[in-house]
């Protein structure tokens, strides 16, 4: 598919259509309540994080500068996502969320904004690994979310961590711009994978955009779409800026009365390393009770291999995880 190029006249077109689909959903799905959406959220408890892309290539967390489409590579003709989602029912797991795109820019879907993707002629793999994700979740009944990476100011120097493909380079591209091309991608998520129940952003913040204008840009699209933010700011994590608080590695207060999400590694890093083990069951579980008790869901994240394979020792975790939440019953082991 040919790729439409960044401009205002697509922005205006992606709206119009975006607002056209939010009215025809109008008449069929009754808007919820903020109050509704979040103790929905809340009643799923457990969901999996996956933190695969372009840098569990590079070794590293953090992708500097852009890198070749082609070190995108599993080895494989298809990502086993259907594994994915065995490993997070075995584990009771009641929803996943996939890093549709991290800070090296690079996307994991056909964005029509960009050929930094999967389907770039380059790339080896050309599947788009989000609706992957997507359909084999959905096919075991669990939920599922997109993590979104925003460009934030605090990254520093934009020759260096560019956050958004190359058409919104950060070099040359002001804020303002790289935001009309951020929210134009998150209205292309919700329009194109309609089974999206949650966007979760990381570094958003006040120094990007204002919380009312990203939940208004959300909710015109889709009215019953539930966002988080990650704070760029250590010291703000885990206090309210969208729907849902977020705390990463850390838990909230005993008093807390946020509805909130708290992510933690399963294993050492967000992203795949050669070594890498998983934490046991019983560091997971406690964890886990830990959050669930302070309002807070648990958001558990494994970083496939380079091949899209979670490692063993997680998997052999996972399973064991559902029974600790379960004894009584025995849990959907994957093959």
């Amino acid at each position: 598919m040919k790729k439409i190029l960044f401009a205002a006249v697509g922005v205006v077109m992606l709206a119009a259509v975006s607002g056209a689909w939010a009215e025809d959903k109008a008449g069929t799905e009754a808007r919820k309540s903020l109050q509704e959406l979040q103790e929905d959220f809340r009643k799923l408890e457990f969901g999996m994080f996956i933190h695969y892309n372009m840098a569990t290539y590079k070794d590293v967390q953090w992708v500097s500068g852009y890198h070749s489409p082609a070190d995108f590579n599993p080895g494989v003709d298809s990502i086993d996502t259907d594994a994915w989602t065995d490993a997070a029912v075995s584990a009771g797991m009641k929803y996943g969320v996939l890093t549709a795109k991290h800070v090296s820019g690079f996307c994991l879907w056909d964005s029509k904004y960009t050929t930094y993707d999967v389907m770039h002629p380059d790339c080896p793999y050309k599947k788009d690994l989000v609706a992957q994700f997507i359909k084999s979740f959905k096919s075991r009944g669990l939920k599922v979310g997109l993590y979104y990476c925003w460009r934030h100011p605090g990254f520093g120097d934009p020759n260096k961590f560019k956050v958004l493909p190359p058409e919104c380079d950060p070099a040359t591209h002001t804020l303002d711009e790289q935001n009309k091309f951020q929210k134009a991608q998150i209205a292309e998520l919700l329009t194109k994978y309609p089974d999206v129940f949650y966007i979760w952003n990381d570094a958003l913040d006040p120094k990007v955009m204002p919380a009312d204008e990203i939940l208004a840009h959300i909710r015109s699209i889709r009215p019953n779409v539930i966002a988080s933010a990650n704070w760029w700011s250590w010291g703000k994590k885990g206090t309210p800026y969208v729907d849902i608080a977020v705390k990463e590695l850390r838990q909230f207060p005993e008093t807390n009365k946020t509805p909130g999400e708290t992510c933690w590694c399963l294993e050492q890093k967000w992203f795949w390393n050669e070594g890498f083990r998983s934490k046991t069951a019983k560091q997971v579980f406690d964890l886990m009770a830990t959050a669930n008790s302070r309002n807070s869901n648990f958001l558990l994240n494994v970083g496939p291999d380079r091949d899209g394979n979670i490692i063993e020792s997680s998997i052999k975790t996972l399973a064991e995880i559902g029974k600790l939440r379960d004894p009584n019953e025995t849990p959907d082991l994957p093959q």
